[in-house]
């Protein structure tokens, strides 16, 4: 039985493609077009080197002076020696353009519908279901979408995993006066064509073998319902997961009974808001995300942190862990402008 691997680069590019049983990933790889560096074969050089993000695999030799023991425990590994043993994906601290793999398509999409959910945010439905094969992403990725009837392009995470009948879901704050904003208030209508180019992006769920804690502010929440869509179908990861969803106002909040149904899908969810500033209407947690971190559960076991939201709000957790003496978690994090006109990813 095949196995579907995902390669991800350091300019946010991913591709996709089928490994065969017992085939070496390297080979594979340069099977499909995507031409890893690599120089020895032999698992000495290090050349094709990367890192295994989620999945099972072996490594058929590695030269104790490519990969340490301590190289090997964070899951790093030499694409020449490696054979996948379940669907993976790696990463490699590269450009996709040293390996000639492009990653992105430009997708056609119809729109189904807009579905208001909060005063201040809607969710896009498209329908892809004419693409001729199922579209691959990683949950938390993103797309860049073209406004239509305008030469802009806006990029926005998924907000669902993805589907065979490539059925995709878009989370967008609506600015007073943003181009696509203007376009879902005053144009958008069920039929219309969107074009897309995906998967884009560094920021998505790494294999769980530690405890989770996802950090969501305003429209940031997205990337993570693709996330949990992909946990509540698995039933959960074998570790806690933490969500902690912040906005600035209480009528930004969009998208509670879904977190709430997430709780008996996902083993050991919990969820906790927070509401920037306080309201009378609002009885719930209100401040700063950091200010309602458990810091007794990020002190007692070394945990993944991700992180998606506003710069300032990325960089205030940052530094509040740094503040806070609290060093046993690895962070990932991405940042948007309120346009959503770019990400910056880590």
């Amino acid at each position: 039985m095949s196995h579907k691997v995902a390669f991800s680069f350091a300019d946010g590019k991913t591709v996709f493609f089928d490994v065969r049983p017992n085939e070496i990933l390297l080979d594979a790889a340069l099977r499909n077009g995507v031409n890893i560096p690599l120089d020895c074969r032999e698992g000495v050089c290090g050349t094709c080197q990367g890192r295994c993000e989620s999945g099972s695999y072996s490594q058929d030799y590695v030269d104790e002076e490519t990969l340490s023991t301590d190289d090997l425990a964070q899951r790093k590994m030499l694409s020449c020696q490696t054979r996948v043993q379940s669907d993976a994906s790696f990463y490699f601290d590269y450009d996709s353009s040293l390996c000639q793999a492009g990653g992105t398509s430009v997708v056609s999409a119809q729109v189904t519908h807009v579905q208001q959910v909060s005063e201040t945010t809607a969710i896009l439905h498209l329908d892809a279901g004419a693409h001729p094969r199922r579209l691959d992403f990683l949950p938390g990725q993103y797309a860049r979408l073209q406004v239509p009837e305008t030469g802009a392009w806006r990029s926005y995470s998924f907000a669902n995993r993805p589907n065979d009948g490539n059925q995709l879901q878009f989370l967008i704050r609506l600015l007073p006066d943003g181009v696509m904003s203007n376009y879902m208030r005053e144009r958008c209508q069920p039929g219309q064509t969107i074009e897309f180019e995906a998967p884009l992006g560094a920021f998505y769920l790494r294999e769980a073998e530690r405890p989770l804690v996802m950090v969501a502010g305003g429209t940031g929440l997205s990337a993570f319902l693709g996330m949990l869509d992909e946990l509540a179908q698995k039933g959960g990861c074998g570790q806690p997961v933490r969500l902690y969803y912040g906005v600035t106002n209480a009528r930004d909040l969009c998208e509670l009974e879904r977190l709430k149904d997430y709780a008996g899908k996902i083993d050991d969810f919990a969820c906790e808001i927070v509401v920037m500033n306080p309201a009378p209407q609002w009885q719930g947690k209100t401040g700063l995300i950091p200010e309602h971190f458990d810091r007794g559960f990020l002190e007692s076991n070394p945990f993944d942190m991700y992180v998606c939201g506003p710069p300032p709000m990325v960089e205030a957790i940052k530094r509040w862990l740094a503040d806070q003496g609290i060093e046993g978690g690895r962070l990932y994090y991405e940042k948007f402008a309120d346009s959503n006109t770019n990400h910056q990813t880590s």
